[in-house]
C-alpha cells in the first residue's frame, strides 16, 4: 500500500509539474455555441444569433496574463469566425478571427481559439466577424481584471454592470447583406437595444406596448462600474443616465484621466468604463438612455434605447421626458472637443507596475506616414463598394501567413499606397508592408458624409489629434504629445481627420478596418504585414496544431468527424488533458 501511495504521489507530482511547464500563467476555458433563436427585442419576431442560448452572449472573464481557451461551436447555417477586438494577441495573429488570418469555421464544426491576455486589462467585447453577422447578435462582453499586485486607480467599486448598446434592425443580417449586395443603403435602424432588449415605454407613440426592457437594480449610496460597449451596426450613440454623473475611468484597456460627464458619445465598436454613484433620493426610477447621434435626430427619435435604473428603495417608476441629448445641432465642434478631452491617466499603472505615461510617445521619431482616405461608396465593376485610398479590399483565398509559409503565390500584394492615388477606384488584395519596430503615423481622413469608427487589430494606438478639414503637415502642430488616449478604436468625424500613432512591436498580420458594418462589408479595410527580418519570423508563434485550411490549401484540411470532440484542441493541451484523464482513471482504479 505504501508503494502504491508513493506511485500515486509521483504521478500527481509529475502532472503538476507538467501543468506548470505548460502554463506558467493560469488557464480559463469556455465553450461558446453560436446558434439561431427567435426573439422579439423590438416587438417583431426575428432570427437572432445567440451564444449558449443567450442574447447577448456570456461574459468572458479573465485576469492579466491568463491563457484563454475558447471552443467555438458553429451551429449556424453559414461559416463563422469570432474576433476579439482590442485583445492584442501578442505574436499570435493566428487567433485573431478575421479572414486575413483565419479560415472560417464551417457550419456544424467547432474550433478552439487559444491566446493569452498578455499585459492587458480592461473592457472589451467579442463578436462574429463575417458577413454582417454582428447585426444579428453573436456578441458578448470581455473583462480582463488587474492582477492583485497592481492597484486600480480608484476605490474598488461595489459592483460591475455591463451594458451592450447598439442600433438594431428588425431585418436579420442576411436581409441587410442582400440590400447592400443590391446597391442599397441600409437605411434608418428600427431602434436601439440595451443588453438585447428594446426600450422602456417612455413614449406611447414611439414605443409599442409589451416590449421587454432592461432594468439595472442598485443600492443607494453605492458606486458601480458601468462597462458600456457600442456593439451596433453603424450608429454613434449618446449615453447618459438621468440625474447621475458619469465619471470616466477607462477605455479599451487603458485608464483615463478621471472626469465627470453628463453624457458621452460612444461610437461603433468603442468601450468605456464609468463610475456611477447612487446619490439620488430615489423618488422614482431613473432612465438610462442611448440615443442616435450625427443624424437627423428629429427623424430618428425611434432610434433610442431606454433602460431603467432602479434603486432598491425606489418610490415609483420613471416618468416624464428623457434627459436631453447634447444640444449641438449648430455646433459641430462640441462632440469633437469632448473626444479630445478624453486623455490618458499618465500616473496610473495599467497591466504592469510602470505608469501608463512612462512610454514617451511624443519624443519618438515617426518612421512612416500613411494617409487613409475614405469617401462615399462607389461603383466598381457594377457593384457598390467602399474604399480606402481608392481600394476596396478583396479577402484573400488563403489566410496571409498560411500563404506565406506554404508558398502560395499571388494571394495578395504588398503595395497598399501611403496616400490616395489619382486613379479610378479598384478592388484588390493590397496590404501595407509595415516595418517591424517602426513607429508609424496613420491619418484617417474621412471624406465620407457619415461618422465612422476605425479599428486596428493587434495593437492599441495613441489618438494624437483630430480636426475638421483636410490634414496637412501643419496639422501636427495641434497634436497632443503628452497624454493622448491609448485605445484600439477611434471615431473619425465626417469631413474631418483623426491621427493615430502605433509602435509596431507585434509581428503578424493585422486588420485595419471600418467598424461600421456596412462600410466594412463593402470593402473598407486592409491589413498590415509585420515580419521581423532578423529572426525569419521566429518572433511569431507557430501556426497552431488545429489550424484550418482553405483556399489553395483546402486539400490539406481533414474532415471533422465530431463537432463536440476535442480533436481541434492544440496539441500540448490535448496531451495534458489526456494525461490528467489517465491519472484520474488510475486514482479511481486504486481507490
Amino acid at each position: 500500500m505504501a508503494l502504491l501511495q508513493l506511485s500515486l504521489f509521483r504521478l500527481v507530482h509529475i502532472a503538476l509539474l507538467w501543468g506548470i511547464c505548460l502554463a506558467a500563467d493560469p488557464f480559463v476555458s469556455y465553450d461558446l455555441k453560436l446558434s439561431y433563436q427567435t426573439a422579439s427585442p423590438l416587438g417583431v419576431p426575428q432570427q437572432v444569433i445567440a451564444v449558449n442560448g443567450k442574447f447577448p452572449g456570456p461574459l468572458i472573464n479573465a485576469t492579466t496574463n491568463y491563457n484563454v481557451v475558447i471552443n467555438v461551436h458553429n451551429q449556424l447555417n453559414e461559416e463563422l469566425l469570432l474576433t476579439w477586438p482590442g485583445i492584442e494577441m501578442r505574436h499570435n495573429s493566428w487567433q485573431d478571427g478575421v479572414l486575413g488570418t483565419n479560415c472560417p469555421i464551417p457550419q456544424t464544426w467547432n474550433w478552439t481559439y487559444q491566446f493569452q491576455m498578455k499585459d492587458q486589462i480592461g473592457s472589451y467585447f467579442y463578436y462574429p466577424s463575417l458577413n454582417l453577422q454582428r447585426a444579428s447578435g453573436g456578441f458578448g462582453p470581455i473583462i480582463i481584471n488587474n492582477r492583485d499586485i497592481i492597484p486600480i486607480p480608484f476605490a474598488q467599486p461595489d459592483g460591475d454592470i455591463i451594458l451592450m448598446i447598439g442600433d438594431w434592425y428588425t431585418r436579420n443580417h442576411t436581409a441587410l447583406r442582400a440590400a447592400l449586395d443590391a446597391g442599397k443603403d441600409l437605411g434608418m435602424p428600427d431602434g436601439v437595444l440595451i443588453n438585447g432588449k428594446g426600450p422602456f415605454r417612455y413614449n406611447n407613440t414611439l414605443v409599442s406596448d409589451g416590449i421587454a426592457y432592461e432594468t439595472v437594480t442598485v443600492d443607494p449610496g453605492k458606486t458601480y462600474r458601468f462597462r458600456v460597449h457600442n456593439v451596433g451596426t453603424s450608429t454613434s450613440l449618446n449615453f447618459r443616465i438621468q440625474n447621475h454623473n458619469l465619471l470616466l475611468v477607462e477605455t479599451e484597456g487603458h485608464y483615463t484621466a478621471q472626469q465627470n460627464y453628463t453624457s458621452l458619445d460612444i461610437h461603433v465598436g468603442q468601450s468605456y468604463s464609468f463610475l456611477v454613484t447612487m446619490d439620488q433620493n430615489a423618488s422614482t426610477d431613473y432612465y438610462i438612455v442611448a440615443s442616435a447621434r450625427f443624424v437627423n435626430e428629429s427623424l430618428w427619435q425611434r432610434v433610442t434605447g431606454v433602460a431603467i435604473l432602479h434603486y432598491t428603495n425606489s418610490k415609483g417608476p420613471a416618468t416624464g421626458p428623457l434627459p436631453d441629448p447634447p444640444n449641438d445641432i449648430y455646433d459641430k465642434s462640441m462632440s469633437m472637443n469632448q473626444a479630445k478631452s478624453i486623455r490618458q491617466n499618465v500616473t496610473a499603472s495599467g497591466a504592469r507596475p510602470n505608469p501608463q505615461g512612462s512610454f514617451h510617445y511624443g519624443s519618438i521619431n515617426v518612421t512612416d506616414v500613411y494617409v487613409l482616405q475614405s469617401v462615399p461608396p462607389v461603383t466598381i465593376d457594377g457593384k457598390l463598394k467602399a474604399t480606402l485610398n481608392g481600394i476596396s479590399f478583396i479577402n484573400p483565398g488563403t489566410p496571409i501567413r498560411l500563404a506565406d509559409q506554404d508558398n502560395v503565390k499571388g494571394d495578395y500584394k504588398l503595395d497598399f499606397p501611403s496616400q490616395p492615388l489619382d486613379r479610378p477606384p479598384q478592388a484588390d488584395t493590397s496590404l501595407l508592408n509595415a516595418t517591424y519596430k517602426g513607429y508609424i503615423e496613420i491619418i484617417l481622413q474621412n471624406n465620407d458624409t457619415v461618422m465612422q469608427s476605425f479599428h486596428v487589430n493587434g495593437y492599441s494606438f495613441f489618438v494624437v489629434g483630430m480636426d475638421y478639414g483636410e490634414w496637412t503637415e501643419n496639422s501636427r502642430g495641434t497634436y497632443n504629445r503628452w497624454d493622448a488616449i491609448f485605445r484600439s478604436t477611434t471615431q473619425v468625424f465626417p469631413g474631418a481627420w483623426t491621427a493615430i500613432q502605433i509602435s509596431l512591436d507585434n509581428p503578424g498580420v493585422w486588420n485595419i478596418r471600418a467598424e461600421n458594418l456596412d462600410r466594412w462589408y463593402l470593402g473598407q479595410e486592409t491589413y498590415m504585414k509585420i515580419v521581423n527580418p532578423e529572426e525569419n519570423g521566429q518572433t511569431e508563434m507557430a501556426r497552431p496544431d488545429n489550424v484550418l485550411y482553405c483556399g489553395a490549401l483546402q486539400y490539406k484540411q481533414k474532415n471533422q468527424s465530431n463537432s463536440s470532440s476535442t480533436s481541434n484542441i492544440p496539441g500540448e493541451l490535448r496531451l495534458l488533458f489526456t494525461f490528467m484523464l489517465a491519472l484520474y482513471v488510475a486514482i479511481f482504479s486504486f481507490s
